[in-house]
């Protein structure tokens, strides 16, 4: 399974919608994802990536991992794969 489908996996089940709903260009606030929610699929990313991200609960919009769409959090958890192989 890709990053971008697990992702999107991730993101769906925490919306509690059928992966074939989001899409790369879907908001989280369009998808009904609350902050719990998006907490709860950053913690599921991590463990199933065994990364850590960098995340801020308590001000989700600063920080470097990008939540703006689903599509740039794909982008960002490849990047920080690619930079624990290196």
């Amino acid at each position: 399974m890709e990053v971008r489908d697990r992702v999107i996996a991730i993101i769906a089940e925490k919306a509690v919608l059928a992966p074939a709903d989001v899409t790369m260009q879907s908001s989280l606030s369009e998808l009904g994802v609350d902050s719990l929610a998006m907490v709860e699929a950053i913690f599921a990313m991590e463990e199933v990536f065994d990364i850590s991200i960098p995340f801020n609960a308590n001000d989700p919009n600063e920080g470097r991992f990008d939540i703006s769409t689903v599509g740039s959090i794909v982008a960002a958890v490849e990047e920080l794969l690619a930079q624990k192989v290196t």
